[in-house]
């Protein structure tokens, strides 16, 4: 293990992170419904009224998330991407919906989100503009975030694009403290690193005073490359960024695009898996009226979001890398670990993993540990030790997902945490 590695690992289980926004939200990675990636910015109603941005749209995926167990499974959020409002402000200089699109407005829609169980969020942007070119809040943080507390929004996304670069921080923090003020409880997700990464290292200290999550790297593509490239920008710079993340404020390597057109079975198993052991949100981008039943059943299996959602709120790293195979690890609560194996080559078929080849496996199994797999199937390993041979078989671009959890023995009996 590399010098930078152990510090990362005694830095990840020993300390704090640092101090988060103190507004009481998402003390658990945020779970819901984002329209970008699959719907982009689709403002044509005429010609396709079932997938433009509309209100309509927010309805019937509000409607699908209480019926088809979304909500059951933890998902609660439904959010509003760029594209909404319309191109100029009212008299009074606050933001307006399209009122062809939004008729109702967006107090009715969150109105019928809050009557099924759910959170309404909603986007705008740090600059004189949106990054699609609808009307920024520079100039109208405190309006702005008055309006957005108005109509009872639940969540806003705030983007960063036609600003400086130097004013990226005072705009974060102005909105954020404009939020507050409002008295309202409106989780706040930033993209403030993402927008300063080209220029400077950010002030990660700063960043999870101000916000509640934040995206770091480029926006994901329904694509396995874009999955990839996530996944290595945040390897790359784990060791400024995961000591950041933590209950109150997290790391956001973008939307799951689980059930949607540019992943295999084993690759979306794999972003799964993977946003699962970074403590990243879960924030799906694509049509819950019409996804695949093993796309459905990967995103609401529970003992993944079990490990995403774990009250130690301990962001997982890359731990060993080689011969095609990553090593994800995650602390888990009760001295237990998540542990993700990623095959990296895309040619022939299953390959052969030990489990020896884990970090933590020898200091979680001393002596004995149980051990359970959660992708690609459910399976109970059973009692294994640090000595243990175990293989695992990963698929082509896929991940096995384990749990590994330590075995205390008290008066010769053996004795592990039932996590079904």
């Amino acid at each position: 293990m590399s010098k930078m590695l152990l510090l990362l690992v005694l830095l990840s289980l020993l300390n704090p992170a640092v101090e988060a926004l103190d507004n009481g939200l998402a003390l658990k990675p945020t779970m819901g419904w984002l329209h970008w990636e699959r719907f982009m910015c689709n403002t044509d109603c005429d010609t396709d009224p079932d997938n433009c941005i509309s209100e309509r749209l927010y309805m019937q995926m509000a409607d699908m998330m209480v019926k088809d167990g979304w909500r059951e499974a933890g998902y609660e959020y439904v959010c509003i991407d760029d594209c909404w409002p319309s191109h100029e402000r009212d008299a009074q200089g606050r933001l307006q919906p399209d009122p062809k699109r939004f008729p109702g407005g967006i107090k009715k829609l969150a109105d019928y989100v809050h009557s099924k169980g759910l959170k309404l969020g909603i986007y705008a942007d740090v600059g004189e503009k949106t990054c699609a070119g609808y009307p920024g809040s520079l100039g109208y943080y405190e309006t702005d975030a008055q309006t957005f507390a108005d109509w009872d929004v639940d969540l806003l996304k705030f983007d960063g694009c036609n600003l400086k670069w130097t004013l990226l921080g005072d705009g974060y923090i102005k909105m954020s403290k404009a939020l507050n003020k409002t008295g309202r409880s409106i989780l706040y997700s930033c993209e403030w690193p993402l927008y300063e990464w080209p220029f400077q290292t950010p002030n990660y200290t700063a960043i999870r005073e101000t916000c509640n999550h934040w995206r770091n790297f480029n926006d994901v593509f329904d694509s396995w490359i874009s999955i990839k490239s996530i996944l290595d920008w945040t390897a790359s710079h784990q060791d400024i960024i995961v000591p950041s993340a933590g209950p109150g404020g997290w790391n956001d390597p973008d939307m799951l695009v689980i059930g949607n057109f540019g992943l295999s079975h084993d690759q979306q198993e794999s972003q799964m898996a993977l946003w699962a052991i970074m403590a990243a949100p879960l924030l799906m981008s694509n049509d819950l009226r019409d996804i695949c039943p093993r796309s459905k059943e990967l995103l609401q299996n529970r003992r993944i979001i079990e490990i995403s959602q774990d009250p130690l709120g301990k962001q997982g790293y890359r731990s060993a890398k080689g011969n095609s195979f990553e090593v994800w690890e995650r602390p888990l609560s009760k001295n237990r670990l998540a542990v993700a194996v990623l095959n990296l080559q895309e040619i022939g078929g299953p390959r052969g993993f030990a489990i020896s080849g884990v970090a933590g496996w020898k200091k979680v199994c001393d002596p004995q540990c149980n051990v359970t797999l959660i992708l690609p199937e459910y399976k109970e390993m059973g009692v294994q030790t640090k000595e243990s041979k175990l293989i695992l078989k990963v698929n082509p671009s896929g991940t096995a997902l384990l749990t590994v959890t330590p075995i205390s023995k008290d008066f010769g009996r053996i004795h592990w945490k039932d996590t079904d």
